[in-house]
Order: structure tokens, then sequence, then C-alpha cells
């Protein structure tokens, strides 16, 4: 780790661009290399983390490009969901509660509190390569979020029969994938829905 230099993570950065990759995918390289040059800090063996403080004024560090959003009304999140097949608890989930991707997939059937109307979001997981890193929600503080009852009445079809370790998505015993690219379930549920 006392090899990397500023210039090598530029040059890296630089490298993975011209190769095609894209700004999600050098900005999400960089943050590994700056975590594990973090984890070096704390341990005594480097004084500097080379990988933090990149510019994107110069170019230094790449610039994910600002996506649009889209907000979808009720007819639309109905449609999308009819068309999410057996994902359609979670397109609600998603939709409604205002929970993240790695939280919402996180969910174990003991996080949901029927008599309350609340789902406890304790968890994250994060998707990398083939699997999942566990680790705290945003801003590293458990929270409470509310449930519409028609979307509880939802989860509670989808967890019957769970024990209460069990994942609420998927099939209860491993995390759902982010769906990707044009073939994934979501692109295609979106694109019969007609919410583009």
């Amino acid at each position: 780790v006392s090899k990397v230099s500023v210039t090598g993570v530029k040059n890296w950065s630089a490298a993975m661009t011209g190769a095609g990759c894209s700004a999600t995918t050098v900005l999400r390289a960089l943050g590994v290399l700056a975590g594990i040059l973090d984890d070096a800090v704390a341990d005594g063996r480097i004084i500097k983390n080379n990988a933090r403080g990149l510019s994107t004024k110069s170019r230094e560090k790449p610039v994910k490009p600002k996506s649009k959003h889209v907000y979808l009304d009720h007819d639309a999140v109905a449609r999308l969901a009819a068309e999410a097949g057996p994902h359609r608890v979670l397109v609600l989930t998603l939709a409604y509660c205002g929970v993240r991707w790695g939280e919402a997939i996180a969910l174990r059937v003991r996080h949901v509190d029927e008599l309350r109307k609340r789902l406890l979001v304790v968890d994250n997981a994060v998707q990398i390569g083939g699997r999942h890193i566990v680790g705290d929600p945003k801003d590293d503080e458990p929270r409470e979020v509310p449930v519409p009852a028609f979307v509880l009445a939802e989860i509670r079809s989808q967890i019957d029969g769970r024990g209460p370790d069990d994942l609420v998505f998927g099939d209860g015993q491993h995390y759902l994938n982010r769906p990707k690219g044009s073939n994934g379930w979501f692109t295609k549920a979106v694109e019969r829905a007609e919410v583009q």
C-alpha cells in the first residue's frame, strides 16, 4: 500500500475510463481503493490516503452523470407492480415506504411490525460482484418507516410461513441481486407498464 501514489491513482482512474468503464464503475473502484487505504492509515502502515481528495474540477476523478428523476403516480406504480411478477411486493415496498434497494432486500420477517404498521430498517445489503455485504443503513442509524395498510397486507402474504430470520423478499434465504441491464426483470416491467 505504501507504493500507491496520487499519480498512480490518477493514471489508474484514467486507464479505466479509457478502457470504456462507466463513471459509476470507476467511482466504485476508487471508493474500494480509498476504503482499503483508510484501513492502512488507521493501522499506521501509511501516513496519507492518496486515493482521497481527487478533484472533479480537474477531471482527476470522473463525474457520474446526473440521472433524470422519474416520479410515478399511483396508477403507474400499480401498473409497474403488476408487471413485476414475483417482485410485485418489492416494487410496492420501494415505491410507498421510501426504503432503498439494499435496505429493502435486507429486511427480515422480524423487521415487519404489523401492529404498528412499520418496517424496522437496520441493515443494508450491498452487492459486490456475485456476493452481498451487509452493513448499516444510510447514516448508520436504524430507522422505522411507515407502511400503508394495503402494502402491509401484501407483505403479510409474502412472509406467510417464513421464520423471523428469513428475508422478506426473494426466496427468504438469499439476497436478491440488483436487476441488471436491458434484459433484467425491472427494465422489462418498466417497458411493459409504459412508465418511462
